[in-house]
């Protein structure tokens, strides 16, 4: 069987869109759609049917009506998808990134109403931190209207990045008949700053211009192969990355963006780029995992 969809549902507007956009990809995708509520997961008291003065009935009778009503909502938007759910008493971001050992994908809202959620989604950026596959956090409005013409928008940046969000990218917009944006922002070298002092700004931009497409060559070279039919359109900037993602991603179907895995687990596992995108991204956005090279 393929690796299902999983998406963290706790009953909020942004986990519904969430339950929307998982459902419409495991359609895309033909995969099974794992819908999972972790009861540690701040409930609303009004969904929960009345079961006595017993606290932790209360609690697990709205864990259950959260996952059934999220699984009734994702089987009725997409009948054809293999849905399941279930409840984990547990704390969300441990279930998600357990999940995450047997999903494609973990997909979650931009906010929740979960504990760990109440600071600007930390739920959603402390999973695309250390989930072991890709994760995908869903924007308002992600899922309502079909965006027509959008293309995915892949972010590359740092010369160790490995293909791998690069295939995420290609595979989404190969799925969805777009194309892909690759947006590259690389600093100039010293050499590049001094020449205009010597005369010679135009030929080290050249220079660099060339190397970064070189590079752009090399890291897109599997992804274009195994998906000739992907257009491809490539934006080299200087400068800083943040801002110039944020403009291209206004109008973007989905941002790709890789994170590096450090070999230290307690380490931090996103780039201030990742985090700022998370918190800032105008559209959906993808956490692909990278794992370092050589380990």
């Amino acid at each position: 069987m393929d690796a299902p969809l999983v998406v963290g549902t706790d009953g909020s507007d942004d986990a519904l869109r969430a339950v929307d956009w998982a459902a419409d990809e495991a359609a895309l995708r033909g995969c099974p759609l794992h819908l999972l509520h972790a009861s540690l997961w701040v409930q609303y008291e009004d969904s929960a049917p009345s079961v006595g003065r017993y606290p932790e009935a209360r609690r697990h009778a709205a864990a259950r009506s959260v996952a059934a009503s999220a699984e009734e909502r994702a089987r009725l938007r997409q009948p054809e998808v293999a849905v399941s759910a279930v409840v984990r008493d547990e704390d969300p971001v441990y279930a998600l990134v357990d999940e995450s050992d047997r999903a494609a994908m973990v997909v979650v809202g931009s906010r929740g109403h979960g504990l760990s959620g109440v600071l600007l989604g930390s739920v959603s950026v402390t999973v695309a931190a250390r989930a072991h596959c890709p994760v995908v956090v869903v924007r308002d409005g992600a899922g309502e209207v079909p965006t027509r013409g959008r293309w995915v928008l892949l972010g590359l940046g740092a010369p160790e990045r490995t293909p791998e969000a690069a295939d995420f990218a290609f595979m989404e917009a190969a799925l969805r008949g777009c194309g892909v944006t690759v947006l590259h922002a690389r600093m100039r070298h010293d050499g590049e700053h001094a020449a205009p002092r010597v005369g010679l700004s135009a030929d080290h931009r050249a220079q660099g211009g060339q190397r970064a497409e070189q590079w752009l060559d090399d890291v897109l070279a599997r992804s274009v192969a195994g998906h000739p039919g992907v257009p491809v359109r490539r934006i080299i900037v200087e400068g800083r990355a943040h801002p110039a993602l944020l403009r291209a991603a206004a109008n973007a179907e989905l941002l790709v963006l890789g994170a590096r895995r450090r070999r230290d687990p307690l380490g931090p596992q996103l780039g201030p780029v990742n985090h700022a995108m998370l918190r800032q991204a105008p559209c959906t956005i993808a956490i692909v995992p990278v794992q370092p090279s050589g380990g």
